[in-house]
């Protein structure tokens, strides 16, 4: 699919030349700042020198005080405690983290994860009378229950109390628990709103130790989960995330947890950990537990306290993602094949498609694929438990949770973000739904917006790429969403010598500008522009700037994003 490029403009050049003159950096660098809301040296400083002392009173969370003397007087009285989840990775890793704290001060705990497929997501009827039949007086949830209205009630008919840790949108009511920490409650004043569900564990775990006078030492230990649930639930890389995630990465490459130790020797990986490689390495794992088997396994492997141990749980694990991997592959095809034998669906602005036979587990993954193959809001649906239910994805810039919001009244329940979100429907509104998700999103979206972008940064002249430019550059890391690795442009470029193809459709080659030296790039799934540029032409490339490492040797490398052709030949 042919993608638009697009080029983001800085309107305060004055803040641009005063941040290129107190750094001492090169213009496009500052300019990259400003991009990302750095506007001074102080700010600046902060940004590429993360510390753990900008982390954020967690008392600044509402209810926090509240959760900390709840649970204090649980361990006092010597109640039974419940850590509850979801079942995806940020879930997982919060249970792991809040339940390997509280084991350490109290020996009556034990951890909860709902059956995706009997009890689906969120706090169940079913969790509920597990901790009533076993005797707990108290349910700490964590990355759910910010919507569970009806349950909290029911919990609390029965004796039972909650705290609700989450980071998901509120409805307009709150649920009755004694304690709620969502910093997106409208009566939030905690200064940053896109922790994930982990890092709400963190800060619950951190305001104890704050009350008790735990050294926070005592915690950093779990930074390396908090990381993990960071670039897994594709939560902002910026603000108390960029620091959590900065000394995550840290631990994660130094000294992991025995659990994710076991998952990175059995992927076959060394270390030198990007949220990236979480993203595309330790996450899928990690999930397949729940997609495929029970989620109860991930946090067994995540809490487990001996390498034996661990390492046995992880190839069981592992083998659990190599049979996702096989629902993925078999339900994508299928999917693709529905649309593509489908004029009408082709023709639409959005993909909801059905079958009740497809693994409930893999949807989510599904969802994303025909996303990134048809560029459009797209909503993947199976049967479970005698309703429908389904995984959305969206496209940049569109808001998917408040689509399917305005298709509430046909919905037995929804939840989610921006760009992905879960839904719940009787069999009966499918047809309907299908028809009113089409009109909402077709009233909302601009033409423009089905069209994939490449978010340019900055143009560069490829002379301009030195090692101090690199060194520079390698500090805005670690990359994720709202900090992304900066994409570049240069105009007139040709190929030194000739391109060549590399695996399928790739294609590597040395570019230069006229008064450049060269630089080695590869072009992914660009195989299709070989004999253009090899025939001398110039062209414009758009790229980022990476470390190539192959067999322990690293060299610089332009990873091309988008080729244009000119007309004027070399």
């Amino acid at each position: 699919m042919q993608k638009r490029w697009v080029e983001k403009d800085v309107n305060n050049p004055e803040l641009v030349a005063g941040l290129q003159s107190s750094l001492l950096i090169d213009k496009v660098l500052a300019t990259l700042l400003v991009k990302r809301g750095i506007n001074s040296f102080e700010e600046a400083r902060g940004f590429f020198r993360p510390d753990l002392r900008q982390l954020h009173d967690p008392f600044l969370m509402q209810d926090m005080e509240k959760a900390i003397l709840r649970i204090e007087k649980s361990i006092a009285n010597s109640e039974k405690i419940l850590i509850y989840g979801d079942y995806d990775v940020d879930g997982t890793t919060s249970v792991a983290l809040v339940f390997s704290f509280f084991k350490k001060y109290h020996s009556k705990i034990e951890f909860y994860i709902p059956d995706r497929y009997k009890e689906g997501y969120g706090i169940s009827t079913q969790g509920i009378d597990y901790a009533l039949q076993n005797n707990f007086l108290l349910i700490i949830a964590l990355d759910c229950g910010i919507k569970s209205i009806d349950k909290i009630d029911y919990a609390n008919s029965l004796g039972i109390d909650f705290i609700i840790c989450d980071h998901h949108l509120p409805g307009e009511t709150l649920p009755a628990a004694v304690a709620v920490l969502d910093p997106k409650r409208t009566d939030c004043q905690y200064p940053y709103k896109e922790l994930s569900g982990c890092g709400i564990g963190f800060k619950l775990v951190q305001a104890y130790c704050q009350k008790n006078e735990i050294l926070f030492d005592e915690i950093i230990c779990f930074l390396d989960l908090v990381v993990v649930s960071i670039a897994s639930d594709i939560v902002p890389i910026t603000g108390e995330n960029r620091v959590l995630a900065w000394y995550g990465l840290k631990r994660l490459n130094s000294e992991p947890c025995k659990g994710l130790s076991a998952l990175i020797d059995i992927a076959g990986r060394k270390g030198g950990f990007s949220i990236m490689d979480v993203v595309f390495t330790i996450g899928p794992r990690i999930n397949a537990a729940g997609r495929i088997d029970d989620a109860k396994h991930a946090v067994n492997l995540l809490i487990a306290d001996t390498i034996e141990t661990a390492f046995f749980r992880g190839q069981d694990i592992n083998l659990k993602n190599t049979e996702r991997k096989l629902f993925d592959t078999s339900i994508t095809e299928q999917a693709l094949a529905m649309i593509d034998q489908d004029d009408v669906l082709i023709s639409k602005k959005t993909t909801v498609v059905y079958n009740e036979g497809w693994h409930k587990g893999v949807i989510g993954i599904v969802a994303s694929r025909l996303t990134e193959k048809y560029y459009r809001p797209t909503i993947v649906l199976t049967k479970s438990n005698g309703h429908i239910t389904g995984s959305a994805r969206s496209v940049m810039d569109f808001d998917l949770h408040e689509a399917i919001s305005s298709c509430s009244d046909l919905l037995l329940q929804f939840g989610g973000h921006k760009y992905a979100a879960g839904l719940t429907m009787l069999p009966e509104n499918l047809v309907a739904f299908q028809k009113k998700f089409e009109e909402v999103v077709s009233l909302s979206i601009s033409d423009e917006l089905l069209i994939p972008a490449i978010q340019i940064d900055a143009l560069l002249n490829l002379k301009q790429i030195d090692s101090r430019f690199c060194r520079v550059l390698q500090q805005f890391a670690p990359f994720g969403p709202q900090n992304m690795s900066p994409i570049f442009i240069s105009k007139n470029v040709f190929v030194q010598g000739k391109a060549s193809i590399v695996g399928k459709n790739h294609i590597k080659l040395c570019i230069r500008q006229s008064d450049s030296t060269y630089f080695e790039s590869i072009g992914f799934g660009m195989a299709e522009y070989m004999d253009e540029i090899n025939t001398g032409k110039h062209f414009d490339v758009c790229y980022t700037i990476e470390e190539n490492v192959f067999k322990e040797k690293r060299s610089l490398q332009l990873n091309i994003k988008g080729i244009k052709i000119k007309d004027v030949e070399s």
